[in-house]
């Protein structure tokens, strides 16, 4: 099952993973500003605050916008084919369950294992194109944390995420 991540362990939900189509999930993330994002103060309820307000203070200015047009589906379209994306792995840790004594998450990946408490593992953000290609060589996915830190040198050719 080449490309392919499970999430097994001291979960009640065991998961498969396919990476391969993440690039329709609307969790995606743009890996060129997530980590500039993350750099920026206040939490996640602040900054869907400000959205939301700004939002709704322009519909009431300027009334709501129709649909997009053509040529923004266009952009969207080709900052698909180019981009590099991720996805946050939380959603999927939470999915699985894990037994109310774990406390930790093991990545296996490269025949080495990299440890995380699981309070800490919801801010990896998994890596799984580049420049609109699949990590085929070493992929299926790269794992970053979400503050940066390893930006340079992220854990490569995952295989499987074990909650202990």
């Amino acid at each position: 099952m080449d490309g392919i991540i499970q999430v097994t362990g001291k979960v009640k939900f065991p998961i498969t993973i396919d990476p391969g189509v993440w690039i329709f999930d609307e969790r995606r993330v743009d890996l060129e500003t997530i980590f500039e994002h993350a750099q920026e103060s206040g939490s996640e309820l602040e900054a869907y605050t400000k959205s939301a307000s700004q939002q709704w203070d322009k519909e009431i200015t300027e009334g709501a916008q129709p649909p997009a047009a053509p040529g923004k589906k266009t952009y969207e379209k080709q900052k698909i084919l180019e981009g590099s994306f991720g996805m946050p792995i939380e959603p999927f840790l939470k999915n699985a369950e894990p037994d109310a004594d774990a406390s930790t998450l093991i990545v296996k990946a490269g025949g080495k294992e990299y440890s995380f408490p699981l309070s800490e593992a919801n801010n990896l953000i998994a890596a799984f194109s580049y420049k609109g290609k699949p990590l085929r060589e070493d992929g299926p996915i790269h794992l970053y944390l979400k503050d940066g830190s390893n930006r340079d040198n992220p854990i490569r050719n995952v295989t499987e995420l074990f909650i202990n």
